[in-house]
């Protein structure tokens, strides 16, 4: 095979490349210290962005309440319409609510111990208030809210009196259950005392007030209640995420009920992303630019400076496409040593940052975090602008002709 038809191999090139790289190291070292001194600033203001923005999302998302959208007031919805909102896309939980007067009772351990006028909260799987702790699946099973478990002096598995008072024909009655205690809230989850009961549960404790006869509360007087379709007074809604509070609330209020919730607060947060956000993209193009630009210069001056070289490979078989894949591969290689660099220094500077304001973060939480997808995301755009600058350099280098170059050695 003659010596113009040869087809040098990428180990060829690759060997090539960085020789040539440690012949001239200190030009090398030049255009590597210009690309870390553009990427690791970079990899941090995004590292604040994202651990700060992430920071505040986990803190509302860890609050339950910040996904609820609390209806206010008391209607008549049916089970159809409940099931309407349950079926929309934004919703995550949903759950029916008696009267407000309904959902209250006393938690009764002894004479000395006991909660009165306690919060009755229905509750049911994936309820955003239980985490962890399952849920009651039965009438006479509660999981205890953290204050309520401590002043009743009760734990997992133990058993206590749920009483509801009535007056029924100028009697005053007392419907009571022994319940037992499947779980207790962490303090964060809830501050009230409180019991999440089983929906039966707290449909007849409304019943029972609505001078019905319920023997679930040990009781037989009362009438028997009529067999007619049950409405209920509200429900307990919450949202997939804080995208769809929003969505929840207008939807609500199309149909005339009315609603709270914290949108303040994640508005908030949102437009503390939107801010940085633009900060970042501004000083990033910015970046990328000069970036670029400095890239463009150092590589066209690097060609310029190895004509003769570039025409000599050309005389010894080196054929364009070769040509333009040596160029590249030098590229590649000076950016991937620059990232690898400029990593190092932000793994530093991301752990002074977190350090430096460990006192006022709670021992989970951080200021200046990357994802393993942010770094992969950054080490692709960062060899991609690499290999256009190269593309564009190798353009220059191709337009070369040997006997040009060579004619004045």
């Amino acid at each position: 095979m003659s010596p113009v038809n040869a087809r040098p191999g990428m180990g060829l090139l690759t060997d090539l490349a960085l020789r040539d790289l440690w012949h001239d190291r200190k030009l090398s070292l030049c255009i590597v210290a210009s690309l870390v001194a553009v990427i690791a600033p970079l990899l941090l203001l995004f590292g604040l962005k994202y651990g700060v923005v992430s920071q505040l999302r986990d803190a509302l998302l860890k609050d339950s309440y910040t996904l609820e959208v609390r209806m206010l007031g008391n209607g008549q919805l049916s089970q159809a319409w409940l099931n309407e909102l349950a079926a929309q896309p934004g919703a995550a939980f949903v759950v029916p609510l008696t009267r407000s007067l309904n959902t209250q009772a006393d938690l009764v351990w002894d004479s000395q111990r006991f909660v009165a006028n306690a919060e009755m909260i229905p509750s049911a799987v994936g309820d955003p208030l239980l985490g962890t702790v399952p849920p009651p699946t039965q009438a006479n099973q509660v999981v205890l809210s953290a204050s309520a478990a401590q002043k009743l002096g009760v734990q997992k598995g133990s058993t206590f009196k749920l009483v509801v008072m009535r007056q029924l024909s100028g009697q005053h009655e007392r419907g009571q259950l022994e319940v037992e205690v499947i779980g207790i809230l962490p303090p964060e989850a809830f501050s009230r005392p409180a019991a999440l009961v089983h929906l039966d549960l707290l449909l007849a404790m409304e019943d029972f007030r609505d001078g019905f006869r319920v023997p679930m509360l040990g009781l037989e007087t009362g009438t028997l209640r009529p067999d007619t379709p049950r409405q209920y007074a509200r429900a307990r809604l919450y949202a997939k995420d804080l995208d769809q509070v929003s969505v929840l609330a207008d939807w609500l209020s199309a149909r005339q009920i009315e609603s709270s919730t914290k949108l303040r607060e994640i508005e908030s947060v949102k437009a503390i992303n939107r801010v940085l956000g633009l900060i970042f993209a501004v000083i990033a193009w910015t970046a990328a630019i000069g970036c670029a630009a400095s890239l463009m210069g150092a590589f066209l001056a690097n060609i310029e400076r190895k004509r003769r070289d570039l025409a000599l490979l050309q005389l010894l078989g080196f054929r364009r496409s070769a040509m333009g894949c040596y160029i590249m591969l030098q590229a590649l290689l000076l950016t991937a040593l620059a990232f690898a660099l400029g990593y190092g220094l932000y793994a530093v500077g991301s752990w002074i940052f977190n350090q430096s304001l460990a006192v006022s973060l709670s021992d989970t939480a951080f200021v200046c975090r990357l994802e393993p997808v942010h770094l992969a995301l950054a080490l692709g755009s960062t060899l991609a602008l690499a290999a256009l600058v190269a593309a564009l350099g190798s353009w220059r280098a191709l337009q070369i002709q040997p006997a040009e170059t060579l004619r004045d050695v």
